[in-house]
Parts: C-alpha cells; structure tokens; sequence
C-alpha cells in the first residue's frame, strides 16, 4: 500500500482542545483512551475503497477478515474458525466462527461473497480491486465480461465458504488479512449504500467501532461491544489524529497527549532516543521509495532517458546524509528479506561510481537527442512530509548537475494530492512509496503490470513483463518461481519504467509505558493488542 504522510501545517484550535481532552496527563479518562498519530487524514473509511497505510490503521481496528494480523502482523485465523485446502491448492474452504456485527446481526459466509463481489465490482471504484485477480475469474468479473455468479468466491451456507483460485498462491493467508478481504455488513450497505460508512449508521465486525470524525482533526472509535473479547480490551476508546506536523507531535508527547505516533524525523533518531527514552522504534521494513514516470509522456518514452536520470541519482549521499539512520540505498524494486525471494535483480549501472553515473546519464540522453539547442526540461513532485522534502533539493541538484541543459523544476504536494495525481497520471515524475501489503514479492511486482490500474501509476505496459508475472503465478514450484521473478524484475528494471531509490526502515514513537506493540516489517499494529502498564 501507498506510504503514508500528508502535509497538516497546522493545528486548529479545536483539534488541539480535543486533543486535551482525550488524554491530557490530568484528563481522567487518559488511562481508558489510546491516542494514536497515524500523520494523514483518510479519504475514506470504506475497506473497499482505501488504498493507504494511515487509513489502514483506522480500518483494521474496525473490521477483521478470514485472516487477522497477529501482534506482529504475522497472518492468524480471524473470522475462520478453520480452512481446508484442496490438492491442487487452489480451492480454499472456510468454516466461520460465531460472531455479529456491531449492530447484533449474525456474520455470515453471505457477508464475505458479497464483499469480494462488491470490490471487484468496476462500479465500486476500488484502487485495489486488481490485488484480487487471482480468484477465480475475478479479472473476468471486474472488467464486466462475467456474471458476479461466477466469481470464485460462494457461501455454501451461513458457516461456509469456498474462495477458488485461478493459482496456487502461498501468501494467500496474508492477502485475506488485508483491507481488501474485509467483510461489510450487507445488510447495512444495501439498505444505505455508500451512507453505510458515516459514524451514525456504520456497522463492524472488529474490535472498535467508528463514533466520531472531523476531518482533519480526529476520528474516534469505541469498544465495540458485540466482538468476541471486547471485555478483555485495554483501551475502551481510540482516537486517531491525523497531523504531519512533528514539532506538535513533539509537544503533545512532552505534555501527555500522545501515546503513538507513525512517523519521526529520521535525521534526529539520536537527539529522539535522548529527549524520548524508550519511544523511538525503528526497525527494517518491506518497505521502497521509489520514483515513477509518466511513460505515456514523450519525453519518457526513451529507456535511455529514464536510465539516465535514475543513475544520475546518488543514493548513498541521500541515504547516508540525508535520510533516516537505517536506510539502504535500492538498486531493485523489492526489498531485502521478503518471504518466497532470493534477490538477486539489479539495475545495470549499480556497480559503476557516481562520476562514472553522470558521465553515462549525459551521454544516454546526448544518445536520445538533447543538448544546448534542445534542453531537457520536466518537473519532479514529491510528498510534503517525512524526510521527502529534506531530500528533493539533492535530488534536483544531481539531475541539474548531469548537464546545464538539463532543468529538474521541483514541487512539493500535500501527501494526498500527491498520490491522487499520481492516480490521474497527472505528473511527470513523482515520489511514491510502497509497503508491503503481504509478504511476498508478487505484491509488489504486480505494480507494473499493465492491468493493474491506477497503483501503475506512470501506466507502464509491457506484454513480456506481464507473461513472466503471471508465468510465476502459475508456478507450483518455489524455485522455479524465484527464479521467473527475478527475470520478470530484471526485465522491468531494464526498462525503468520507476527509479528504486531506498528500502526504509518503519518508524515509530511509543510511549514505553505501552505493552503489546510488537516490532514488524509490515509496520502493522493493531489497537487491540496493546494495553498501558499499571
């Protein structure tokens, strides 16, 4: 899923009052309340229509899927109680366990088919609906050449539930705990439509239910108490606050206000750890920056102009100067230390110095037509927040200094408009970030295959990449399926259609009086598992 931040320069009055309110440390409520800084403010709160880490922090405190993440995100039974799987791997049965909706209705297998039904539905307008192609003639569903009846996904009954795959797919247990798989109440949406999701009418089948929202300033959610172990919850309520603005972070965690937030400045980590014993955790993560073009500009249409600005870049400056302590420079679009993966992918200029990178990046785009009487000129937009805005200016100047002819104008976006551009394809170059939604590396080569919709965002398309992604797909053998990825993100970085920049660490302030927050690569951290020491 996209990575978070959205610029909130400001404070408004009312929020930071309410924020007062919700846990002050005189507030008497401070020990029932989890105060949580998830750095931007949702588009939305329906699980099908979402698309980013922040939303997904509200989201899954809400709503749980046949699969729920374990304390360290680790994919455990959620609403099934049990799974078989047939031999071919590809037919998948669920028993449901007992449980209702917030509202008091029964959870139903009925819940779950009109779900999957629902996010591929093209009229439903899911960003995410393509990470669910490898059900059953799902692909054939959402472009609309197939009745929902023939999706692979059927309640035999109340308890049962049978998803069909087009492939054996072993990191399906960690997709049907994402978002994307979550149940919604039937019942509710039918009878209120997109209405459904308000804090007056919505109904869940997690842990906490939605109560309050003012956008930009809070949004709050209460035990709901139809969930099996309500009773044993820490934290009666949550809320969420959606600031960027880490001087205020700052302050509301010195005066007792905050007891979590998603992001720090990485170039302070030490001055953090010594003005915040014990709440700076930073840790690995599947998670890259990466920078896309626009490949249906003319300008970008040339492999050797992309090449060319992608080594003018020098990523160990950025990474060793500027950027958080634990940041590795990326040479591929996975990251290191996925499951299912050996590596071994790298662009083809990684070894070369980086006077040798400029050198070769003047002459590529020389090669490709520019110069003195045709200057290469295009904009890079990037995201307002994190360390985003502290590395753009070298950025700019590694591109500038490849030749005086080449003008890199740069553009800072509020975090949101950003990744909506991004969407439209209304850039041309722009910063992004993907974190992994399960743990294999198909979740983030799917990124660039031509059907994947607007996640490809500089709508990439390319008939050999998509035959070898979907040749691994329907790979049974592990090894031979690492190894047709590797071509696959070879053949694509060939081409660099993105410009891998760095795989990040995940970056959290805790306060150490909390228990149950359990360091992750997925940087996933339920609401449920965390109590406050006595």
């Amino acid at each position: 899923m996209p990575n978070w931040s959205t610029s909130l320069k400001y404070v408004t009055v009312a929020a930071a009052a309410f924020l007062a309110a919700c846990g002050g440390s005189n507030s008497s409520n401070s020990a029932e309340t989890l105060r949580r800084g998830i750095s931007a403010n949702p588009d939305t709160l329906d699980p099908h229509k979402v698309s980013s880490q922040w939303e997904n922090i509200v989201i899954g405190d809400m709503f749980i899927g046949l699969f729920t993440d374990g304390k360290d995100a680790t994919p455990v039974l959620g609403m099934a109680e049990s799974y078989e799987i047939d031999e071919s791997a590809t037919k998948w049965t669920f028993t449901l366990k007992d449980a209702n909706w917030s509202d008091g209705v029964p959870v139903t297998a009925y819940d779950f088919e009109y779900a999957f039904r629902r996010i591929l539905n093209p009229e439903t307008a899911s960003q995410y609906a393509s990470l669910l192609f490898l059900i059953k003639n799902a692909e054939g569903y959402y472009n609309q050449d197939l009745p929902a009846e023939e999706l692979g996904v059927t309640a035999v009954d109340d308890k049962t539930l049978v998803i069909d795959l087009e492939y054996p797919a072993p990191y399906l247990p960690g997709l049907l705990k994402h978002y994307t798989a979550f149940p919604v109440p039937k019942h509710k949406v039918e009878e209120l439509g997109d209405d459904w999701i308000k804090p007056e009418n919505i109904v869940v089948n997690g842990p906490y239910k939605l109560t309050e929202w003012r956008t930009r300033d809070f949004i709050r959610s209460v035990v709901n108490t139809q969930f099996d172990g309500a009773e044993d919850l820490c934290f009666k309520e949550v809320v969420y606050f959606p600031y960027e603005d880490l001087d205020a972070i700052e302050r509301y965690i010195e005066t007792g206000r905050l007891d979590m937030n998603n992001a720090f400045e990485g170039q302070r980590t030490q001055e953090l750890r010594e003005k915040f014993p014990g709440w700076v955790r930073a840790v690995p993560a599947l998670i890259t920056t990466y920078y896309a073009f626009n490949t249906e500009l003319p300008k970008f249409e040339d492999v050797r102009v992309r090449n060319a600005l992608a080594m003018a870049l020098d990523r160990d400056f950025m990474v060793n100067e500027v950027l958080t302590a634990g940041y590795v420079p990326a040479y591929s679009l996975v990251p290191p230390g996925i499951a299912n993966y050996d590596g071994g992918a790298e662009v083809y200029w990684a070894d070369m110095s980086q006077e040798e990178r400029q050198a070769e990046a003047k002459r590529l785009l020389e090669e490709a037509g520019y110069g003195p009487d045709n200057p290469f000129e295009f904009t890079y937009i990037y995201r307002s927040t994190d360390d985003n805005p502290k590395v753009a200016p070298a950025v700019q100047a590694n591109w500038n200094s490849i030749a005086p002819w080449v003008k890199a104008e740069i553009q800072m976006q509020d975090t949101a408009v950003q990744y909506a551009r991004l969407r439209q394809a209304d850039f041309e170059i722009g910063d992004a970030a993907w974190v992994a939604d399960y743990n294999d590396p198909q979740n983030f080569l799917f990124l660039l295959e031509s059907r994947t919709g607007v996640m490809n965002y500089g709508n990439y398309a390319s008939a050999e990449y998509d035959e070898l992604v979907e040749a691994s797909n329907l790979e049974t053998d592990m090894e031979a399926r690492k190894a047709i990825l590797k071509e696959a993100e070879q053949l694509m970085l060939d081409e660099m259609p993105i410009i891998p920049m760095w795989y990040q660490v995940a970056k959290n302030l805790v306060d150490p009086n909390l228990t149950g927050y359990a360091d992750n690569p997925e940087d996933v951290h339920r609401s449920r598992y965390i109590c406050r020491k006595d």
